[in-house]
C-alpha cells in the first residue's frame, strides 16, 4: 500500500513555524507533495530521515513552487511540462516510479478580474495533453492545488461565487474535460455525495471556523489505476495553512 499526501502550505517557512515537522511525521506518507512553497534554492534545509526531496522553484522570488518528499527511489524526476511558456513558475514535478507517474502540480490562478483566465485555459489544454501522454505509458496520479471547485457540491456558496476565480464555467468545464479524457476525481470516487468537506478557506470572515470553504485540492488518477484506489481523505483537522492536506491510498 502506498500513502500519498498533498498540501498547499502557502509558504513553507511559515508553516515550519506551525509544527510542519510534527505533521509530516504524523501523516507518515510514502510520498508527500507540497505546493506554494514560496522558496528559492538554498532558502531552507528541511530533510527527513528516510526521505529524498525534489524541488521546483519559480524564477520569481517568494512565488509558487512545488516539492515532493519520497521514501521510494524514483526511476526519474522531471520539472515542468516541456513548454517554455509554462515552465518558469515552478508549478510541476513529475516523478516516475516503476508502475506509475506521480505529478505534483500547483495550477495557475485565474486571478482577480479573471485577468489570467485566458492563460489558464491555455495551461489547462497543455497540461491535460501532457497527462494524457504520460497515461499512455503507465498509470498517472496527479495531486495538488488545482484552483477549481468542480461542482456546486465542492464549495459552500456556489451561487454567489459563480464566475469568480476558481468557479468560472470555463475552469469547471476544463476539469470535466480532464475527467472525460480518462481521469478520476478520487475523493468523489469514494464519496460522490459528501457535502461540507473542503480543503481551502479564506483567511477572511472567520471562514474556517464557519467552514465556508472550497474543495480545490485533489488527487486525480488515470482510469488504468481505478482498481488500485484504496481510499481518499481530506485532513480538515490539520491547520498551519489556508489549505489542509489531502490524501490518497493506493494498493
Amino acid at each position: 500500500m502506498y500513502k500519498f499526501i498533498s498540501w498547499n502550505v502557502n509558504g513553507l517557512r511559515a508553516v515550519c513555524g506551525k509544527g510542519f515537522a510534527d505533521i509530516f511525521a504524523e501523516l507518515d506518507a510514502d510520498f508527500f507533495c507540497l505546493q506554494e512553497t514560496k522558496l528559492q534554492a538554498g532558502q531552507i534545509d528541511l530533510e527527513f530521515l528516510g526521505y529524498k526531496s525534489y524541488w521546483n522553484y519559480a524564477d520569481k522570488k517568494g512565488y509558487s513552487g512545488t516539492a515532493i518528499y519520497t521514501r521510494h527511489e524514483p526511476v526519474s524526476v522531471t520539472y515542468g511540462i516541456g513548454i517554455d511558456e509554462h515552465d518558469h513558475e515552478g508549478r510541476v514535478i513529475t516523478m516516475e516510479m516503476e508502475d506509475f507517474y506521480l505529478v505534483c502540480v500547483y495550477v495557475p490562478n485565474a486571478q482577480d478580474g479573471l485577468k489570467r483566465l485566458d492563460y489558464r485555459m491555455k495551461w489547462e489544454d497543455d497540461f491535460r495533453a501532457y497527462l494524457c501522454s504520460l497515461a499512455q505509458r503507465k498509470g498517472v496520479i496527479v495531486c495538488g492545488d488545482l484552483n477549481v471547485a468542480h461542482n456546486e457540491i465542492d464549495l459552500k456558496n456556489p451561487k454567489s461565487n459563480r464566475m469568480n476565480p476558481g468557479f468560472t464555467d470555463q475552469e469547471r468545464s476544463q476539469f470535466t474535460n480532464l475527467l472525460e479524457a480518462g481521469f478520476i476525481d478520487t475523493f468523489r470516487h469514494f464519496y460522490p455525495d459528501q457535502t461540507d468537506i473542503y480543503s481551502w478557506w479564506s483567511y477572511r470572515f472567520q471562514a474556517r471556523q464557519k467552514n465556508i470553504g472550497w474543495r480545490i485540492d485533489y488527487f486525480v488518477a488515470s482510469e488504468n489505476l481505478k482498481d488500485r484506489l484504496a481510499g481518499a481523505k481530506i485532513h480538515t483537522e490539520i491547520f498551519g495553512s489556508d489549505h489542509c492536506p489531502v490524501e490518497l491510498t493506493l494498493e
